[in-house]
């Protein structure tokens, strides 16, 4: 007589070693349960729409969250620490397209370097109801390899964008001399001559933009001789230093005992460090409208060896607005900017960037969104 039994827990047959059929079991949901929490590395499900629908325990333990924080929340807020509300977050823009993608992302919600990996799932119908998103962390070598791909990715940027600049810079330069002549040359009107003096400013603002995009690509670097970075820090702040108190910012500073030389464009130098600190400066006063006790800018210097190398170290540090993960790859790309529209060119970190990388040294950012952004300079120690 043949057993009728529910096709959720009926046996299938299958052919052991010696040729004989054993029945094996079909997974119940408790059993389920028991392998997805037993997956070691993070592993979420989530809507199209980005909830968050069910995590793993490596996912709670990664993000230090309890299951209540974490299902029901936006994927960007739990893996990013959240976004600015002008700016898409890109994960969640591949959710909402349901493709399926694959990459390296540093991951602050759950604090670490990761091989990122979506994964649509369709219904019977055919349709996406599910997205599986598993995390990796990568490896020492694999997080260099990132790096090595970004920073060529940026060179080859910078290139193309010096082309452009070339090719824009004669143009433009012939209406700033043609606007000149006019303006000497013919009796205009009031209007007029605020029309054509209108059109040399304008001209002269493109001409700024493309001398920066040659400088991010090849920077410009003038005379280097021995300098001491600390006087470099120093020399900065006392420029800024009357407009960073009249706004209730204070600095707090943390230099080394002892000297420390390297080979440097003291004014290059310079020009990244006010920039940097013209940044912690935005995104405080961002945060922070009126006086706060929190409106701090930390700068530290101090030298970090390993076995082959030696480097000098410069962090600038401030707890203002932070910046959205999903972005941090971009933001030494020219006219990338986080700041709303209308607030900031795009061009002062990728011209920062081009200056170190000229220094032989290395510009990077670690950032949490409302928490702290800090920039780390790199730089070859010793003459």
């Amino acid at each position: 007589m043949k057993n009728e039994m529910d096709s959720n827990t009926s046996p299938t047959n299958i052919v052991s070693g010696d040729g004989d059929r054993a029945p094996l079991k079909a997974l119940t949901s408790g059993m389920w349960e028991q392998i997805f929490n037993g997956v070691e590395e993070p592993f979420l499900v989530v809507r199209p729409d980005g909830i968050i629908i069910e995590a793993n325990e490596a996912t709670l333990k990664a993000a230090k969250k309890t299951r209540e924080e974490v299902i029901g929340q936006g994927i960007c807020k739990i893996v990013h620490g959240g976004r600015l509300p002008h700016i898409k977050c890109p994960l969640e823009e591949y959710l909402k397209n349901c493709t399926p993608k694959a990459e390296e992302t540093r991951l602050p919600g759950l604090y670490g370097e990761y091989f990122f990996s979506i994964s649509p799932v369709k219904d019977a119908n055919g349709e996406v109801d599910t997205i599986l998103l598993t995390a990796r962390e990568l490896t020492r070598d694999e997080i260099r390899k990132v790096d090595y791909i970004r920073n060529a990715n940026l060179a080859a940027l910078g290139e193309l964008a010096a082309g452009v600049a070339h090719e824009v810079n004669n143009p433009i330069t012939g209406v700033i001399n043609f606007a000149q002549i006019l303006l000497d040359t013919y009796d205009f009107d009031p209007a007029g001559i605020d029309m054509v003096q209108k059109i040399m400013k304008e001209g002269d603002r493109i001409a700024t933009i493309t001398r920066n995009l040659i400088s991010f690509a090849r920077a410009d670097i003038g005379l280097r001789e021995p300098v001491n970075p600390v006087e470099i820090v120093k020399t900065s702040l006392s420029l800024v230093n009357h407009q960073l108190q009249k706004e209730g910012i204070r600095i707090v500073t943390d230099f080394p005992s002892e000297n420390t030389l390297i080979v440097a464009d003291f004014r290059k130098l310079q020009q990244v460090l006010l920039n940097l600190i013209s940044n912690s400066r935005y995104a405080l006063n961002d945060r922070y409208p009126g006086f706060d006790e929190r409106k701090i800018i930390e700068i530290s210097c101090f030298e970090n060896n390993d076995e082959e190398h030696r480097f000098f170290n410069i962090i600038v540090k401030d707890y203002g607005t932070g910046l959205p993960q999903s972005v941090l790859e971009h933001i030494f790309e020219p006219f990338f900017s986080t700041k709303p529209p209308g607030k900031g060119t795009g061009l002062g970190l990728s011209i920062s960037y081009g200056i170190v990388k000229e220094h032989g040294g290395n510009l990077y950012v670690n950032s949490i969104i409302e928490k702290f952004t800090e920039m780390i300079i790199e730089l070859p120690a010793g003459i």
